[in-house]
């Protein structure tokens, strides 16, 4: 059962349970209710990657301007909390106005102490027709952090000016928490999930739909080589003058990190849009960046995800992120150190000061080229020794932590393919394509038998090799760190029935689609 407080007090009281465990990660899902599956991939990523998860449902008065809908927004609380039981939320904090120190109107701002964004990030895009709104939403978020104190908050992408906001009002004040960014949540059409598509009739939503198309029309532009803004921007408007139901009130191609406008895209471009359907108000955008895909493959243990990996990182001239011989590395590294493999401090120690490269081979069948500390160790890593402490060294949170960071780090120059459990759900939740590689346990088994065949292996129970994928996939899909799951907007692949050949070459088909 869910935990629900809507005071502030008892807010306080069920936090001091989780604080009295010192590694204890707690995360935060801010949200005005109303929760839809775009809401729910925000509080499935916290949940993946927190110990306890806070979901605030709070309809934020001072963000509506007295022309705005906050009577009518809707509210469902006992429908939300259920949502949040269902999918393990521990705690849902849903307080009064009156508790959060505001009289339930825009001039609350005088009666309290407002957070006041900077304003060139304010009086851009939605500011223009929104006065005070982002005040209001600086001001709760501020106070939300503070109460809860959060290791990580989650915000979606579709709220692009807000989340820009926050990660400098963090900055700015110096607020210990990571805000993660969420990809944006569509319909089967397209059109971006939000709390207000309810008001729309069908016909409304076809229309709606338009929205999304107008901007991918100007992403292919973007992807054939056109990067100024007024050509960008044209073809949205162009696209939405054959909609009817839909009236722009803007188009805007600005940086993404500091709102401000831009003439052409140098790296990457943040294509904005707000329009009215009927009497909804709706927002939408698209980051445009200049760099090569992000490939993430994910899925059970014996789905083909190396092989398919490797091979496709050669046919599509990609790094191939050998996230595995990573944490070879830093295993090797402990052992060639004399560091005990549950010394955990001391092996933090070294994993935050290693010097790790991957380099691609020069066939799809060679490993991947590790260098630690400018030794070659690409074999040295692939011993049984290694081998058998590899698991241990990889449950350890500080050396998870450090890894996971330095591969975001490569993957913001792009040009990649990983595979693994979590890397379109937890390392790059943002990448282009997402492939959720998998197979029934039966053909898992029957390609392993197989293979220990192939070894002269004469001895071995296909049966009991079935049943041991099947325990692995329960292991792996409830493991407290980097569980099994697949990722909201990941393509499904299975591979009965399937080559290795056929299922690479249905992944190039849907690399060339982006």
């Amino acid at each position: 059962m869910v935990l629900w407080s809507q005071t502030i007090l008892e807010l306080r009281s069920h936090l001091a349970t989780y604080r009295r465990q010192p590694e204890y990660k707690i995360g935060l899902v801010p949200t005005m209710g109303a929760l839809h599956q775009g809401h729910l991939s925000l509080i499935k990523r916290a949940i993946a990657e927190n110990d306890a998860v806070v979901v605030s449902i709070f309809v934020n008065p001072l963000q509506f301007s007295p022309t705005e809908d906050l009577i009518n927004y809707p509210r469902q609380l006992e429908q939300d909390l259920e949502l949040c039981r269902q999918l393990g939320v521990d705690l849902v904090f849903a307080p009064e106005p009156g508790e959060m120190n505001s009289s339930g109107n825009t001039k609350a701002l005088n009666n309290m102490t407002a957070v006041i964004p900077p304003q060139s990030m304010t009086e851009v895009l939605c500011g223009k027709y929104r006065p005070n709104h982002f005040t209001g939403v600086a001001t709760i978020i501020t106070k939300l952090l503070n109460l809860i104190q959060p290791d990580r908050a989650y915000f979606g992408q579709k709220d692009a000016q807000q989340l820009a906001i926050i990660h400098r009002l963090v900055r700015d004040l110096n607020i210990p928490v990571a805000i993660v960014a969420c990809p944006i949540v569509r319909e089967t059409s397209g059109l971006a999930l939000s709390s207000r598509n309810q008001y729309l009739a069908p016909a409304q939503k076809q229309e709606a739909a338009k929205i999304y198309r107008s901007l991918r029309q100007a992403e292919l532009a973007f992807r054939q080589g056109e990067l100024k803004t007024e050509i960008l921007v044209n073809l949205v408007k162009q696209e939405l003058s054959q909609a009817e139901g839909v009236k722009i009130q803007y188009v805007e191609l600005v940086d993404p990190i500091s709102l401000k406008p831009i003439k052409e895209i140098e790296q990457t471009g943040l294509l904005a849009i707000a329009a009215h359907v009927g009497s909804t108000r709706l927002i939408d955008n698209i980051v445009l960046q200049k760099h090569q895909p992000i490939i993430a493959i994910d899925g059970p243990a014996g789905a083909g995800k190396s092989t398919v990996t490797r091979r496709l990182a050669h046919k599509l001239d990609l790094l191939y992120l050998d996230t595995g011989a990573m944490y070879r590395a830093v295993t090797w590294l402990a052992m060639e150190s004399g560091v005990a493999i549950d010394n955990e401090r001391v092996i933090a120690d070294l994993v935050e000061n290693i010097d790790l490269k991957l380099t691609s081979p020069n066939g799809a069948e060679l490993p991947t080229v590790v260098h630690v500390n400018g030794q070659e160790v690409t074999n040295a890593i692939r011993t049984p020794e290694v081998t058998a402490n590899v698991s241990a060294i990889a449950a350890q949170s500080a050396v998870r932590e450090k890894l996971v960071k330095m591969q975001q780090q490569w993957g913001e120059q792009g040009g990649l393919i990983a595979e693994g459990r979590d890397i379109g759900t937890n390392v790059f939740p943002n990448a282009e394509l997402k492939v959720y590689l998998t197979a029934s346990a039966a053909e898992r088994a029957r390609r392993r038998w197989q293979d220990l065949q192939n070894q002269g292996r004469e001895d071995i129970n296909i049966q009991q090799l079935e049943q041991d994928i099947q325990q692995r996939d329960e292991r792996d899909s409830n493991r407290a760190i980097a569980p099994l799951k697949k990722a909201d907007d990941a393509i499904e692949l299975i591979t009965d029935n399937l080559t290795v050949d056929e299922v690479i070459n249905k992944i190039v088909e849907f690399y060339q689609q982006l």
